[in-house]
């Protein structure tokens, strides 16, 4: 890993980035894994939903436990709170912890508190933490109102929790590059004048 020191992760990327690889990949050393699932159950006539959640769960190894917060938003961060200091977390993802905080079902809800008690639950958490999430603030913003309201609310826990965490990557076409903590940057030498040929 690049970065030490770190107890909480955050991890961007944008879709097929490789940003859950490169998750897993950083608790590949802890001798137990809880992984937490964000995502609600899929839709069975969703056959491509379907496979992509398989290909996660086909990745994990077998000594990882896997728990799912889908049932209820608040759950994530009460999660995240009573975990113990030898305990390892992957969250996966928080695209789908948002999409469950919008769902009708759970409205209506005061969704920036919501964020908010994710946020000081990693602050507050002794585990060793990495959360996974879309990074939305590239794309296009959505023509519709419910894709505006999901756009919105991402990019609000996504600021949260990254400013909450110790350490933040961003995934580009698999290549990890770290945000936070960031080195400082070397001054470049800009010549004020252009050298003889």
């Amino acid at each position: 890993m690049s970065v030490e020191g770190w107890n909480t992760v955050l991890v961007l990327g944008g879709i097929r980035s490789g940003k859950s690889e490169f998750a897993e990949s950083l608790v590949a050393d802890a001798p137990t894994v809880r992984y937490v699932a964000t995502s609600a159950a899929a839709d069975p006539d969703d056959t491509e939903w379907a496979t992509r959640l398989a290909a996660h769960r086909e990745r994990r190894p077998g000594s990882w436990t896997t728990e799912e917060t889908a049932d209820d938003p608040r759950r994530l961060a009460d999660v995240l709170a009573s975990a113990g200091p030898n305990e390892t977390l992957l969250v996966d993802d928080l695209g789908g912890w948002v999409t469950v905080l919008l769902d009708p079902a759970h409205q209506p809800a005061d969704d920036v508190a919501t964020i908010t008690e994710l946020a000081d639950a990693v602050r507050a958490s002794e585990a060793r933490i990495v959360l996974v999430s879309p990074e939305v603030g590239l794309s296009l913003v959505p023509t519709t109102p419910l894709g505006r309201a999901f756009a919105d609310a991402l990019g609000a826990a996504n600021r949260a929790v990254a400013d909450a965490c110790d350490a933040v990557a961003l995934v580009v076409a698999g290549q990890p590059a770290w945000l936070k903590p960031s080195a400082p940057v070397p001054p470049v030498g800009v010549p004020t004048r252009a050298a003889p040929v």
